[in-house]
This record gives structure tokens, C-alpha cells and sequence, in this order.
């Protein structure tokens, strides 16, 4: 009896062990949201869960009640990109995500930030603050985004009784009329959070007649609420946790085959802009006054450029000055329409070749896929004008500009051909994955568009929607890479828009500083596995070189960094023999580690049946004796 009792305990005991292992934790963060419409928006409370089963990496996702489509692309993309930024090995899990609003939210990506935070807890299984919250998006190289409605939100997060909340660097001011001053929390809750950024190419000074309020003081004294600005997904996690993952060197080492390539470039790109000059004064040709002084600061910023080592900033001066130069060489050579004419076939021409030659070029690694995009885009862009040009009855002014423009698109996209010899990591770029990439950027573009509009007029994302039907164009003719540039491009001017709403002079370098380092973290971590992305190291460099002068040129140009330098994220590296079999050796264990744990059960359960029917059998005897 008492062997009857230890086998059935031992049987129960792990039994449970096995029941336990298979019932996963369910992770909770609570979310904020806007809702309503128009000018009728009000703060809104809403949940955020995550259950992890043995998986493949495979997202899913439920929402109560339903969202829009966008919710579920920026889930998938805070999911990787927390799995990418901390080194996580994500695809032993299948991620369940859900969640829970009390009505219709505004849909887009403000639950990105809580998404990834979430994600990197429940993979690591960290302890955490459960009365934290955040309301931000999540951005390539993990950079915290603004959303709209904070102060809505704030009061949200007061009401339930939430202690702290997280929001992006430059967040905390919310903007209001002097009108608003004499409503109660209640009328000014209900009025959406108005953005005075609305001029895209400059961030001046509010209007004198708006009132700043400060949130993070709002919400200490208005709210007892503890209002937090974070930068990154290192800082979101470290206030969830109190840990700190990461202590990442922003060290960049800079490719020497990119240095010495880049160089080239930037002096067959100068060396043009002097060949040009020299034929406009062997004819004696004479320009403007107001165009020489231009030409003569970018040819001066191109010069300081290449003594810091700024090769790509060098290049992009020249290259602007080339533009100039050719358009005025034709205004004073009075060209006429008919040598117009032939000049472009001539360009459209070389430009055929280029292609041909561009399309047999194998790609291996980032900086060649970055290199065919880059080429591509430039090409694609020569063959728009060429179509202008056929299809639109220009001027003669008109068409010297744009056969000035078309000639030098073509030059600078048979100068960046040389970048196809740089080495580095392969990577397996099929036309199935450049497809899904593809896929995946437009869906991410058109969520960050979506979420502009709901906060900006609509002429501030005319543009980005214009580079999203080019990115869709470019996947219906399978023209994949000029569809992976031009998406990522649209999701970065998206970005750089929704950066500028309240972000103010006074902290504008500040802000630039911030991205400016996440950047460099993240071009300096692919160094280390020798993916240097050339695009993302090039506009890094231009970025710094318009801070001075042109603040939000710069903010267009970092966020193009960002987007730029983790290409890597959306495509597998090539493995190795050994790394194969290792990964598949580690796949046997696990097949073997459960097989190892049902033959136990099996075993303990044979041994369990054959005690009691040993005891049956006793008791029959027994009681036959009897």
C-alpha cells in the first residue's frame, strides 16, 4: 500500500511538473489611447497581453474590439525589432498578443513602444512595474516616437490610477489656445491636442497666440502622475525594470573600402563640377552673380566636408553644384529644343545599358543590396524625367532644367556603381525575401502615413503617399529593391513629420543629438558582423553636415539613417555548415528532451497500472481465502 502511495505521489508530482511547463505566463502592460472623433478626443484606458508558446517566431494577434490593419503591422514590427535590438533568439516562440479596449481606439502605432518593451520582458522574463505606462512608438534602432493626444492620455493614466508614464523626448509641451486657459479638464479633455509644426521645411518659433503647458508639471500637480521623457527602448525597459540591458560602445569604425570608395566618388563628382566650369569659360559663357555665390558656398562646404572625411556630404554638394552648372551652361549656350531632344535619347540610351549591366550584378550583402537600390533609384528617377518629358509640353526653360537634372541623376547612379565591390557578411537575398521586405516596408510606411494624418494637415503627407504608389508600382513590376528604397524612404519622411509635433527650437539640437547617437549605435553594432550600411552611414554623416543650418533637412536625413543602417533585420544571414548543424543539433535535443520526458510519464504510468492491478489481484486472493 505504501509503495502504492509514493508511485501515485512521484506520478502526480510530475504530472504537475509536466502540466506547469506546457501553462505560460501571460505578461500585461497597460495601454492609452485617444478616442472619438475630430476635435472630439478623449484620453481612453486600454490592455495590453502576452503569451509565449513554443513556436517559429510567428506573431498573431486579437483585439477587442477590432482595430485597423496597422495595429497588426507595427505589432510585428516592435516584435522583431525588440528581438533584434537586444539579441533575442525569438523564433523559439510563437508570440500571442492581445489587446483590450473598452470601445473603438484610434488605430497606428502608439501601442510600438509598450509592444517591444513587452516583448523583451516576457522573452527575458524580467519582474516589472505593472503601474508604468507607456504611449510612444517604436522606431528603427529602437528610438522612442511621439504619438498625438498625450495630455489626453495623461489624464487617462491618472484615472487609472497608473503612478508613471513614459513619453518621447520633446512630448511633454502640449500646445493650446489662450481661450482654452478658462475650461476645466473635463472641456479641455475632450478637444484633440493641436500641432503647430505644420510647415515641414522649418521648425520657427509658436504662434504668439498659443500657450505652452508644461505635461511633466501638469501631471505632478494636476494628475500625481509621474511623467517620464525616454529616448530609447533601453530607457523604457530600465524604468519597467530597473535593469539595464544594454551598455552598447557608439564607437563607429568606419569601412575602409567605404572611405576609400565613397572618396572616388566624391572627387569624380567635384572633378565634374571643375570640367563644367572649365567648358562654360573656354566659351565664354557668363552666369548669374546670385548662382555664383551659391556655387561658391556648397563648393566651400564640399571642401570642408572632404577634410573631415565627409566624403558622402562632399559628393552631395558637388552634385547639387553639377545640377546648377549644367543647367546654366545650356540656358547660355541657348540650346534649342531639338538638341534637347537628342541629348535625353542619348542619356536614356546609357542609361538601358546601366541597367543591364545593374541587373546582372549578384547580390551578396548589405552594401550590395544597398548599392542596387541606390542605382536603381537613381535610374528610375532619370526614366520619370525622361516620361515628364515625353508627355508634357514644357517650356524651353522647363526642359533645360530637366535635361540639366536628367544628366547629372544618370552620372551620380553610374558613380555609385563602384560600391559593388565592398566586402562583407552575405546574406540570402532570394526574390521570395526581397518581395516579403518589400511587403513589409510598404505596410510599415502606410501605417506611419496613416498615423500623420490623423494629427497633420494633409499636405504634409502628399509627398510620403506619393513615394508609397512609386514603392507599390515598383512591387507590381517585381522591381524589388527601388520598391525596398522608396518604402523606407516614405516611412522615414512619416517619421521625421510625426517627429516635428511639439518639438520646439529651444530643444530641436538636443533632439538630433539623441537620434544622432542611436544611430551610431546601431551602425556601430553591424560594424562588429561586418554589415557597414553605406546608405545609413551616408546619410548619418549629411545629416550632421545640415544641422546647422537646416534643422529639419537634418531630422529627414537621420531618420533615412536609421531606416537605412538595420536593413539587416528583414533578411537571414547565409549559414554556415557548422552553424547548421548546430542549430540542428539543438533542434534534436529538444525533439529528444520531450520524447525523454513522455517515455518517463509512460514509464511511471506502466509502472502505476501494474501496482494496482498487483493489488487487484492480492485483494481477489485474499478475499478468496476468505
Amino acid at each position: 500500500m505504501l509503495k502504492k502511495s509514493i508511485l501515485v505521489i512521484i506520478f502526480l508530482i510530475i504530472l504537475s511538473t509536466l502540466v506547469t511547463a506546457q501553462i505560460d505566463e501571460t505578461y500585461h502592460l497597460k495601454l492609452l489611447a485617444v478616442e472619438g472623433e475630430g476635435d472630439n478626443l478623449q484620453g481612453s484606458e486600454a490592455d495590453l497581453y502576452l503569451e509565449l508558446k513554443p513556436g517559429t517566431g510567428r506573431v498573431f494577434l486579437d483585439t477587442y474590439p477590432l482595430t485597423k490593419l496597422d495595429t497588426q503591422i507595427s505589432t510585428r514590427f516592435a516584435k522583431e525589432l525588440a528581438c533584434k535590438h537586444f539579441k533575442i533568439d525569438c523564433n523559439q516562440y510563437d508570440f500571442i498578443y492581445t489587446i483590450k479596449a473598452k470601445s473603438s481606439i484610434i488605430g497606428g502605432p502608439s501601442a510600438g513602444a509598450a509592444i517591444s518593451a513587452l516583448t523583451t520582458i516576457a522573452t527575458l522574463n524580467l519582474d516589472y512595474d505593472r503601474t508604468i505606462s507607456i504611449t510612444a512608438t517604436i522606431n528603427s534602432g529602437g528610438i522612442v516616437g511621439p504619438v498625438g493626444g498625450v495630455k489626453e492620455k495623461l489624464e487617462a493614466a491618472s484615472r487609472s490610477n497608473l503612478k508613471k508614464v513614459l513619453i518621447s523626448q520633446g512630448a511633454s509641451i502640449h500646445k493650446f489656445k489662450p481661450e482654452e486657459k478658462n475650461k476645466n479638464i473635463t472641456e479641455i479633455n475632450n478637444e484633440k491636442n493641436q500641432s503647430i509644426e505644420e510647415n515641414q521645411s522649418k521648425i520657427e518659433n509658436t504662434d504668439k497666440n498659443e500657450t505652452k503647458l508644461d505635461l511633466i508639471e501638469y501631471g505632478k500637480n494636476n494628475l500625481s502622475l509621474e511623467v517620464i521623457e525616454v529616448i530609447d527602448l533601453d530607457d523604457v525597459v530600465f524604468h519597467l525594470t530597473g535593469i539595464n540591458l544594454n551598455n552598447k560602445s557608439t564607437e563607429i569604425t568606419v569601412n575602409e573600402d567605404y572611405n576609400e570608395i565613397m572618396n572616388g566618388l566624391q572627387k569624380v563628382l567635384c572633378d565634374r563640377s571643375k570640367q563644367i566650369e572649365t567648358k562654360i569659360s573656354k566659351e565664354n559663357l557668363k552666369i548669374n552673380e546670385t548662382i555664383i555665390e551659391t556655387l561658391n558656398q556648397r563648393k566651400g562646404k564640399s571642401i570642408n566636408a572632404t577634410k573631415e572625411k565627409d566624403f558622402y556630404s562632399a559628393a552631395s554638394f558637388c552634385f547639387s553644384n553639377n545640377i546648377i552648372l549644367k543647367t546654366s551652361y545650356y540656358k547660355e549656350k541657348e540650346t534649342s529644343k531639338e538638341q534637347i531632344k537628342e541629348i535625353l535619347r542619348k542619356t536614356e540610351i546609357k542609361t538601358n545599358n546601366l541597367v543591364k549591366k545593374l541587373e546582372q550584378e549578384e547580390i551578396e550583402t548589405i552594401s550590395d543590396l544597398q548599392t542596387f537600390m541606390v542605382v536603381k533609384e537613381r535610374t528610375n528617377d532619370v526614366y520619370e524625367q525622361l516620361k515628364s518629358y515625353r508627355e508634357n509640353n514644357h517650356t524651353l526653360e522647363e526642359s533645360i532644367n530637366l535635361l540639366g537634372y536628367t544628366e547629372e541623376r544618370f552620372f551620380a547612379a553610374l558613380s555609385w556603381m563602384q560600391f559593388f565591390n565592398m566586402d562583407g557578411k552575405k546574406f540570402i537575398f532570394n526574390e521570395e525575401l526581397l518581395q516579403s521586405s518589400c511587403l513589409q516596408k510598404i505596410s510599415e510606411s502606410e501605417e506611419r502615413n496613416q498615423y500623420a494624418k490623423l494629427y497633420l494637415p494633409q499636405s504634409h503627407v502628399d509627398s510620403i503617399r506619393e513615394k508609397i504608389n512609386i514603392a507599390k508600382k515598383a512591387l507590381e513590376e517585381k522591381e524589388f529593391e527601388l520598391c525596398l528604397i522608396t518604402s523606407t524612404q516614405a516611412k522615414a519622411d512619416a517619421n521625421a513629420v510625426l517627429s516635428s509635433i511639439g518639438l520646439q527650437e529651444e530643444n530641436i539640437d538636443q533632439y538630433l543629438e539623441n537620434k544622432r547617437k542611436a544611430v551610431e549605435i546601431v551602425i556601430s553594432e553591424n560594424s562588429k558582423e561586418n554589415i557597414f550600411p553605406i546608405l545609413g552611414y551616408s546619410y548619418y554623416k549629411y545629416a550632421q553636415a545640415l544641422q546647422e543650418q537646416q534643422k529639419y533637412n537634418s531630422l529627414v536625413y537621420i531618420e533615412y539613417a536609421l531606416e537605412m543602417s538595420d536593413l539587416g533585420m528583414y533578411f537571414p544571414e547565409e549559414q554556415k555548415f557548422l552553424q547548421k548543424l548546430s542549430k540542428k543539433t539543438r533542434f534534436v535535443k529538444k525533439e529528444l528532451l520531450t520524447l525523454g520526458e513522455g517515455f518517463l510519464l509512460g514509464v511511471i504510468v506502466t509502472l502505476l497500472i501494474i501496482s494496482l492491478r498487483k493489488n487487484k489481484v492480492k485483494r481477489r486472493r485474499e478475499d478468496y481465502i476468505k
